[in-house]
C-alpha cells in the first residue's frame, strides 16, 4: 500500500501556517485524523452493510443496555435531537431490529431494544467495525498506541476539569475595553 505524502492530502489542518499557536496545529491534527477516521468507517458502513453510522451507533447504545433505553436516554448519549433519534428509531423498527415497548417506569415513555434479529446483525456489523478500526490504527505499535492513549487521558481529565471550571476572562475584550 503506498501513502500519499503530507502535502498531498487537503483537510481541516490545511488551513494551519507556520506562526500559528501548537494547541491551534494539534486540535486541527486530531480533527483531521478524526475526521478521516470516521469517513472511512461511514463509507464501509454504507459499502458493506447498507447502513449508516447513526443507525450503527443507536444500535450500540441498545445492545450495551438489554433492558432498553427512553428516547430521551438515546438522544443524550447519541448527542443528537429527540427528532433525529425518532427517524433512526422509526426506520430500525420497520426493519425489525428494534422495538418498542412500555417503560416500566413511566407510563408516557417507551423504552427501545435491540430484537433477536438486531442483535445478530448489530454483533455482525460489530465485529467488522473492530476489524476496520484495528486496521485503520495498524501505522502505530503497540507501544506508540498505549503512549497516545495515555497522552489523550490526560488531556481528557484536563478537558473535563476546565469544562467544570467558570470561563476565564476573553483577554482580548480586556484590552480594547
Amino acid at each position: 500500500m503506498s501513502a500519499l505524502p503530507e502535502s498531498a492530502v487537503a483537510d481541516l489542518e490545511s488551513r494551519v501556517i507556520g506562526d500559528h499557536h501548537q494547541a491551534l496545529k494539534l486540535w486541527l491534527r486530531l480533527l483531521a485524523c478524526t475526521t478521516r477516521v470516521e469517513s472511512v468507517v461511514r463509507n464501509r458502513l454504507r459499502s458493506e452493510f447498507a447502513t449508516t453510522l447513526p443507525r450503527f451507533d443507536l444500535l450500540a447504545q441498545l445492545e450495551r443496555e438489554p433492558d432498553g433505553l427512553t428516547m430521551g436516554e438515546l438522544s443524550q448519549r447519541l448527542m443528537v435531537t429527540g427528532g433525529n433519534v425518532t427517524g433512526v428509531t422509526d426506520q430500525l423498527e420497520a426493519e425489525g431490529l428494534v422495538k418498542r415497548t412500555p417503560h416500566p417506569g413511566d407510563r408516557r415513555a417507551f423504552a427501545v431494544q435491540l430484537t433477536p434479529a438486531g442483535k445478530r446483525q448489530f454483533r455482525r456489523m460489530a465485529a467488522v467495525h473492530e476489524q476496520w478500526v484495528v486496521e485503520l490504527f495498524d501505522g502505530w505499535d503497540a507501544e506508540q498506541k498505549a503512549q497516545v492513549y495515555a497522552l489523550l487521558a490526560g488531556l481528557k481529565r484536563h478537558l473535563a476539569q476546565v469544562d467544570a471550571a467558570p470561563p476565564k476572562r476573553n483577554r482580548n475584550k480586556e484590552k480594547t475595553a
